[in-house]
């Protein structure tokens, strides 16, 4: 399935396939709000005023803290474009990732009151933890959930769009597969993140949302924040989401609100805060100053500084002279802009992209919050801030950025008009549509289910519905459309021995194998009504004994042969079912004209053989 880019952006760059506004969008100036005049900002609102306009979108709001002091607070263009409702430095957006520095700001607290151990083993505060590789399970610490270090790859289609709730998703960790040992390389992870932040609840003897509220939001008077889309939309400044089409149009339209969750979200502690600038300023002078804010300390100054300190390594040279190698911290990356420490994270939501980053040994900082996803304007923002308060000559981040993105959408372009995209033509599915409609399980992933929609497929994912379509042999696809970032997403369908459709894959996971779904029995075969009528004695073959099925609980089938151990039917499809540990070997009922249960068919991996009803 396609990589969900533009999904809590993993470095404070940019995801090149973003969106932005329609083509004479003018980004409006606040007319209530002063001029950004304070020493070395002079022309500011007249850059950021050409960059909307230049990237198409909507709005942003800006922060900037110098030392003790927020020296900007401005929010330029709309929050909602069409009713032209301009951004205040109070207007609500999603800040996505850079949620991941509260939940760690958290973790801290209660390190600094004895209640964690950044490298105690985190089954020491969540004994029900279990990962897919039991001496992973034994060896990771509480560090490797915050330092994207685990050796498990994203996997978020585990929990986006999805009902599960927190506790469900961590008891779903040891199905899901890694691909590094512990510590061995750099691979952001939600799901890792997401456990953190229950810890922190589980410490504080309530969940996450209160324990972020009580230990970071309140204190530092951040009253506008809240965690949930709904919450921010009963707020009276709210920002609407927007997207930018990942074709060369480059169209920009108004899409639903994060569709993943619209209220309290399981993923949450990864991403899922949303604030306003008034409140992020605040928030950004608290790390600035180590842990404390007024003459208030809040967390220690070694944890404080440990969250700005490299743990992991990030595999990569930077694209441009004036960065430097980037690493994790714990909640920030860490690197150095034109030679000065950088501290920060980025933000990306369904419609909302975000930049948070702070220089330590300068007293500078700078918050970008944008109501369009996967833009990287937020990132040029900052830099051109640094720029600006550094006193250096400012790199043009705006039109670099710009440009790898139109010369990103124009190469896909064309690969798509040359036929660089694979497909085999004049092929057919091997099955009558029918066949494939179904349910499909994994452990891990949850349920994949298929329902026919005229000479294709509705394919429905946790909450994501997506039409497929033939594309080869028993592939089929999601169409192309510039604003779903599923769009040419592929389902394999995959028989068994007996020619029947068992199994299909999705590429959910790319650092992976792709994730197999395995055919679930109709809800008849767990229906007591249904299968007594298999029940009885049968007949077998040159057997003077026969075969007893009958009925275990409310609706499992047990077959008893005397001197044998019983054997459990596990439901196939249809009216077959497989017998529990012999491999191959299934029973089908078989039903007359009249609905009758008189035959059934003992197949032993292509041998079978006919019971009769005694």
């Amino acid at each position: 399935m396609r990589r969900i880019s533009t999904w809590l952006l993993t470095v404070p760059l940019f995801c090149m396939l973003s969106s932005s506004f329609a083509d004479d969008h003018k980004a409006s100036k606040t007319k209530t709000q002063p001029s950004a005049t304070k020493p070395g900002l002079d022309g500011f609102d007249d850059f950021v005023a050409q960059a909307l306009k230049d990237w198409k979108v909507p709005g942003v709001a800006v922060a900037v803290v110098q030392g003790d002091k927020v020296i900007l607070l401005k929010g330029y263009g709309y929050r909602d474009a069409e009713k032209q409702l301009p951004v205040t430095p109070n207007t609500l957006f999603a800040i996505g990732s850079i949620t991941k520095s509260f939940t760690v700001s958290t973790l801290g607290m209660e390190m600094d009151e004895g209640k964690v151990d950044w490298d105690q083993p985190v089954r020491e505060y969540l004994p029900t933890f279990k990962m897919y590789d039991p001496v992973l399970t034994d060896q990771m610490v509480v560090r490797d959930l915050i330092t994207h270090r685990s050796g498990l790859p994203r996997h978020d289609l585990v929990w986006y769009s999805s009902d599960f709730p927190r506790e469900d998703l961590i008891q779903r960790l040891q199905f899901l597969e890694p691909n590094k040992p512990l510590r061995s390389r750099f691979q952001y992870n939600n799901l890792m993140f997401m456990t953190a932040g229950y810890i922190t609840g589980q410490l504080n003897g309530k969940n996450w949302e209160d324990t972020i509220r009580e230990r970071v939001l309140t204190p530092l008077g951040m009253n506008g924040t809240t965690f949930s889309v709904k919450d921010s939309q009963n707020a009276p400044d709210f920002a609407q989401p927007y997207r930018k089409g990942f074709d060369v149009k480059s169209e920009v339209k108004r899409i639903p609100f994060d569709q993943q969750c619209p209220d309290r979200c399981a993923i949450g502690p990864a991403g899922e805060i949303n604030s306003n600038v008034a409140d992020m300023s605040r928030y950004l002078l608290f790390h600035l100053n180590k842990g404390k804010l007024e003459g208030k300390v809040l967390l220690s100054s070694n944890n404080a500084v440990q969250m700005q300190t490299p743990q992991m390594v990030i595999q990569g040279a930077p694209d441009y002279k004036e960065e430097s190698e980037t690493s994790y911290g714990m909640g920030f990356f860490i690197s150095a802009y034109r030679g000065h420490k950088n501290v920060g994270h980025g933000g990306n939501l369904d419609g909302f992209s975000a930049a948070l980053a702070f220089l330590p040994d300068d007293g500078i900082g700078v918050v970008v919050l944008s109501n369009l996803d996967g833009t990287a304007l937020p990132q040029a923002i900052v830099y051109n801030v640094f720029d600006r308060l550094l006193g250096l000559d400012q790199v043009p981040w705006s039109q670099r950025y710009l440009e790898q993105e139109v010369k990103a959408k124009a190469s896909m372009q064309e690969a798509k008009n040359k036929g660089y995209t694979p497909h085999k033509m004049g092929t057919h599915p091997s099955h009558d549509l029918k066949d494939y409609v179904g349910d499909y399980g994994n452990s891990g992933y949850g349920v994949v289910s298929i329902a026919e929609d005229g000479a294709g497929f509705k394919m429905t994912v946790n909450r994501i519905t997506r039409r497929v379509e033939h594309l080869h042999y028993d592939v089929f696809q999601v169409p192309e459309d510039p604003f779903d970032e599923f769009a040419r997403a592929k389902v394999m369908f995959l028989s068994d021995a007996n020619g029947d459709i068992s199994s299909l894959s999705l590429p959910l996971e790319t650092n992976v194998k792709d994730i197999l779904f395995t055919r679930l029995p109709e809800q008849q075969l767990t229906d007591r009504k249904f299968v007594e009528a298999f029940t009885g004695q049968w007949e077998i073959p040159g057997s003077p004994t026969p075969l007893t099925i009958s009925l275990r609980g409310d609706h499992t089938l047990v077959a008893s042969n005397p001197g044998e151990p019983d054997v459990e039917l596990i439901p196939k499809r249809g009216t077959t079912f497989d017998m529990k540990g012999q491999n191959g070997v299934t029973i089908e009922f078989k039903q007359d004209a009249s609905g009758k249960v008189n035959e059934a068919a003992l197949d032993d991996n292509g041998t079978a053989v006919v019971l009769k009803r005694k």
